[in-house]
């Protein structure tokens, strides 16, 4: 009888400054059923938009340790942010732990939909700043042209719970105009990459407001499937005929995280399923 530890039944661990990255546990969780998932929102910290990229790195690092500590099979920094910065200092300290990140999932997907090799993305200010989807964009297709656009305030409407109606496409299509101001002889994009884990629930909006003829890449779903890519590769998927479970993890805020979650995640989150944590014991000597 074979009694060797089954890898493939550890969970995987998501990790986000906050709750915006509850758009990728959800896709996760569509795509993955059997799969058990730990989310952490570093809620006490929270925006990571605001931060140094050390801070936003050694805070990823603690966020990694605690979930390994919970032995997570694979780890999703669910943070744009974090994923700019994060993803090789993670992949090199913790090399038994596959790392995923959601820029290269998204840059990749704009990549393979475009048409017209013109594309756009919007973010918030810091991720278009540090020119991260720009650079992974070009890494695999230099003949791309970009356009970027910061779009912070759909973070507000998203968490607010704001996510339709006519005052909600007008104030996307006052924030986008930028970016779809055609210019002469300037067809406009075909594809729009949604560059920050909020953005998803927006969706519908961002789609009336662009129209039919730009494609829209979500990353919180091109993330959930470079996840299963990983998973396979490796061996460690999950049987299907299993049902995973979820758990929740914050550093702030328990019931306010329980409250917004609804706007993310399709399950029901009660805040008594949500535990406190301090990533202070994480810290790197």
């Amino acid at each position: 009888m074979n009694t060797g530890f089954d890898r493939r039944r550890l969970p995987i661990g998501v990790f986000d400054s906050g709750v915006g990255g509850l758009t990728v546990l959800n896709e996760l969780r569509r795509l993955l059923p059997q799969e058990s998932l730990i989310y952490l929102g570093d809620t006490a910290r929270v925006p990571y938009g605001t931060k140094s990229s050390l801070s936003v790195t050694r805070y990823a690092e603690q966020a990694a340790r605690l979930l390994i500590e919970r032995q997570v099979k694979l780890l999703v920094i669910a943070c744009n942010t974090a994923s700019a910065v994060a993803v090789e200092p993670l992949t090199l300290r913790f090399p038994g732990v596959p790392v995923v990140g959601v820029i290269e999932p998204g840059a990749r997907a704009c990549c393979a939909e475009t048409r017209s090799g013109h594309v756009g993305v919007i973010a918030t200010e810091s991720t278009v700043n540090n020119l991260a989807y720009q650079k992974a964009i070009l890494a695999q297709r230099p003949d791309i042209r970009i356009r970027a656009q910061g779009c912070s305030l759909f973070v507000s409407l998203a968490e607010e719970g704001w996510h339709d109606g006519e005052l909600v496409e007008q104030i996307v299509a006052r924030c986008m105009a930028p970016l779809l101001d055609e210019a002469e002889g300037d067809a406009g994009i075909d594809t729009l990459v949604l560059g920050c884990t909020h953005f998803p629930a927006l969706k519908g909006a961002i789609a009336r407001v662009v129209g039919e003829g730009v494609r829209l890449v979500d990353s919180a779903v091109t993330t959930s499937k470079v996840v299963r890519e990983h998973l396979i590769e490796r061996g460690l998927d999950r049987p299907e005929s299993e049902t995973g479970h979820v758990s929740f993890l914050v550093t702030d805020g328990p019931e306010r995280f329980a409250r917004v979650a609804s706007y993310f995640f399709d399950e029901q989150v009660n805040a008594a399923q949500v535990e406190l944590v301090d990533l202070q014991h994480f810290a790197t000597a």
